[in-house]
């Protein structure tokens, strides 16, 4: 017969983390293998709120690249060579001249044309949120990225173009604020707030804008149009008054001057005066006509102040 197993009980032993002194060597870095670099530059020629907007972008994506501006002269398909010399697989280039910029993946495309609108930089702001500089970033995107078949591949090219890389050499390994991505009225609205405490309250840092999208690419720059927006309408096209829209959007920006003085002389007629002066009993007693003659004009006299 086979001896019986005795049933031993063990102790747990207690592990305990591994201490690094001051002598051993510096742990290994893990490698970076998700090596994507997103060029960010403009064409020559751009506005104050587009150099800010570029630059707010630049300090908010630690895997970003600059580059000098680029002359109006050179076609679009520059581009790609520009990105290639960068070592950068993606790209987000601002042209001003229809107040439009692009999104695009290098190589092999798709890129995306957008119209940006209501643009409101990080300086302009008076916002209470603020997070460390190259620190990770979570993406938050509407569910109508998940039902709409082009929606589904611009939250791809954002993904690739927003998110930051892991073990990113210049990233910081923790995360402190957060994008969001929202579909209203056919645009795309992006806000960027902090994550200000642990039980998830947020508090917004800029800065602010809405990409009105026009068309879909199937290359880089170039190629043949996948979609386009049946929903956009260009600046430059007339609309049902016989007006161009540009120039309705500079008159009522022109009117709100002429406004608040109206209604400064308006609030003024209505509240009453007090004056805190005393006034002269014999003024304007003695009027000159257009003869040269010395009229006395008739005035009641104040009573006099004992």
């Amino acid at each position: 017969m086979a001896p019986k197993r005795r049933h031993v009980e063990v102790e747990p032993v207690e592990i305990v983390e591994s201490t690094r002194k001051s002598d051993d060597p510096p742990p290994k870095k893990v490698r970076w293998i998700n090596r994507q670099r997103v060029l960010v530059f403009a064409a020559r020629g751009i506005t104050y709120r587009a150099r800010h907007l570029m630059n707010n972008i630049r300090t908010l994506l630690p895997h970003s690249k600059s580059d000098t501006k680029m002359e109006k002269k050179d076609s679009l398909s520059a581009i790609n060579q520009i990105c290639q010399m960068a070592h950068c697989n993606k790209c987000i280039y601002f042209e001003t001249r229809k107040k439009k910029d692009m999104m695009s993946n290098i190589s092999q495309g798709p890129s995306v044309k957008f119209l940006v609108e209501n643009v409101h930089t990080m300086e302009e702001l008076k916002l209470t949120g603020n997070c460390l500089k190259g620190s990770r970033v979570v993406l938050s995107f509407d569910k109508n990225f998940e039902k709409i078949p082009h929606l589904v591949l611009l939250k791809e090219l954002l993904v690739q173009i927003f998110g930051t890389p892991h073990h990113h050499p210049k990233s910081q390994p923790f995360i402190d604020h957060i994008f969001t991505f929202s579909v209203l009225d056919q645009r795309i609205w992006f806000r960027n707030y902090q994550i200000a405490d642990e039980d998830g309250s947020l508090a917004e840092i800029g800065p602010r804008f809405v990409l009105n999208p026009i068309c879909i690419f199937d290359g880089s720059f170039f190629g043949q149009k996948i979609w386009e927006n049946p929903h956009y309408v260009s600046p430059n096209k007339v609309t049902f008054q016989k007006t161009i829209h540009r120039r309705l959007v500079k008159n009522a920006a022109s009117h709100k001057y002429k406004n608040r003085v109206i209604s400064k002389v308006i609030r003024e007629k209505r509240e009453p005066h007090d004056d805190t002066y005393d006034l002269d009993p014999t003024e304007m007693v003695f009027q000159e006509t257009s003869e040269g003659k010395v009229q006395v004009k008739k005035k009641r006299m104040l009573p006099k102040k004992n």
